[in-house]
């Protein structure tokens, strides 16, 4: 039977606030003649964390989810009320014992709906362990991150970082066996993921008997002095940093580097790197772009680009997306030809940084395809553009035409 809707929701508050025995509940739907709620849905749950127990609400709204952790007490009282004044047409509801089911009718009552649980052991006494120890490549408890003064945005960067590092290090390692391994880091700035390159790469090349030596390199006096100070504090033996440009980087007096990173390099900076690997003929390159503006001011200054595509380069924050999806497409064709083969990844969620693709590649030596030729130049001719990458490494783009010309 239908009944006053602010009492029902009020049922469902003294619920929602149970946490020793709350399950879970969700909040989905919206009532017809109204705005829409904030989320499409809605998960509540108790939950603890190191810092006591709370209410965890889960935001969903087409592939975007957003969490909320409230401390029991006022603030997921607060928490609570926000969510159950939303608009939303269902809200269901499961404790230890029951489930309540909680319908808004086209007139606005509430169809209040009550059965016994069918779940077996259900155990909700008390906020559910949230916080389950998770394996990390680095022990976000390393001495390092203090040293570093890197909080947990930046070490969960440092363990996706090196998460990505850690398929290719064999590679790597094939390189030069009977020597030590070596790592740049081209524009390393502050060098968070340089330190935790160098730290977890020494352990992997320990395994096989092997030494590692790592150079980061910036343009910056004041970036690389106090790196070198960071290294001293922490011990880290064999990482070094040097002054200089990307485009004159020799960090190991003419010998080739094993790995080359390029992390959050801007612009054509991250194209020097990719050229300066290439032509080392690295065999492991991991570079994350930052700013894409060349590209992007070719659009804008030429007439190029399908008849159709308009849209996609009309509004400004279009033209820049789009930009650094070309620029790194791009890019990574230029790589394939050049002999790497090459994965476009995540480096890290993009609610820690925007900036969160990551090109990783590893040299094959395997001859270039036509194919790869063709649509490279297929999309620059479209576009009208050049990429820097393919003008730093002009001879190399020639000489692999002239050989696919040859065997044509």
């Amino acid at each position: 039977m239908p009944s006053d809707l602010p009492a029902a929701l009020a049922d469902v508050r003294t619920l929602l606030l149970d946490a020793e025995h709350l399950v879970r509940a969700v909040a989905a739907g919206r009532r017809r003649g109204v705005e829409a709620p904030a989320a499409e849905r809605v998960e509540v749950r108790p939950v603890a964390l190191r810092s006591g127990p709370h209410l965890q609400l889960v935001s969903r709204t087409g592939p975007v989810v957003s969490t909320r952790n409230a401390p029991l007490g006022e603030e997921a009282a607060a928490a609570v009320d926000e969510l159950l004044a939303q608009p939303f047409g269902n809200l269901h509801v499961e404790t230890a014992t029951e489930v309540v089911q909680l319908r808004v009718t086209k007139k606005g009552e509430a169809q209040l709906h009550r059965s016994a649980t069918s779940r077996r052991g259900v155990e909700p006494a008390g906020p559910q362990a949230h916080d389950r120890p998770k394996q990390r490549l680095v022990d976000p408890e390393d001495p390092l991150f203090r040293v570093l003064g890197a909080g947990g945005d930046k070490r969960r960067q440092v363990d996706a970082f090196v998460r990505q590092l850690a398929p290719l290090a064999p590679r790597a390692l094939e390189a030069g066996p009977e020597r030590e391994l070596r790592a740049v880091d081209l524009g390393c700035g502050n060098a968070y993921l340089t330190f935790a390159a160098h730290r977890w790469l020494a352990g992997r090349a320990a395994q096989d008997g092997r030494t590692l030596r790592t150079v980061g390199v910036d343009v910056r006096d004041d970036v690389v002095a106090r790196s070198r100070g960071l290294a001293e504090e922490a011990e880290l033996g064999g990482l070094a940093f040097a002054t200089g440009t990307i485009a004159a980087a020799e960090p190991f007096d003419g010998e080739a580097p094993d790995v080359v990173l390029a992390l959050h390099a801007c612009d054509t900076a991250t194209d020097e790197a990719l050229a300066r690997a290439v032509r080392w003929q690295a065999p492991v390159v991991l570079a994350a772009p930052c700013c894409h503006h060349d590209v992007q001011r070719q659009i804008v200054e030429g007439t190029g680009g399908p008849a159709a595509a308009g849209p996609l380069v009309r509004h400004a924050i279009l033209r820049e997306r789009f930009a650094d999806v070309l620029t790194d497409a791009l890019r990574s064709l230029v790589l394939q030809l050049l002999g790497y083969r090459v994965e476009v990844v995540e480096f890290v969620d993009s609610r820690h940084t925007p900036r969160n693709a990551l090109l990783r590649a590893v040299r094959t030596g395997s001859a270039p395809r036509p194919e790869l030729l063709a649509e490279f130049d297929e999309l620059t001719a479209a576009w009208g553009v050049e990429p820097a990458l393919a003008r730093m490494l002009a001879p190399e783009l020639a000489a692999v035409r002239t050989g696919l010309g040859a065997t044509a």
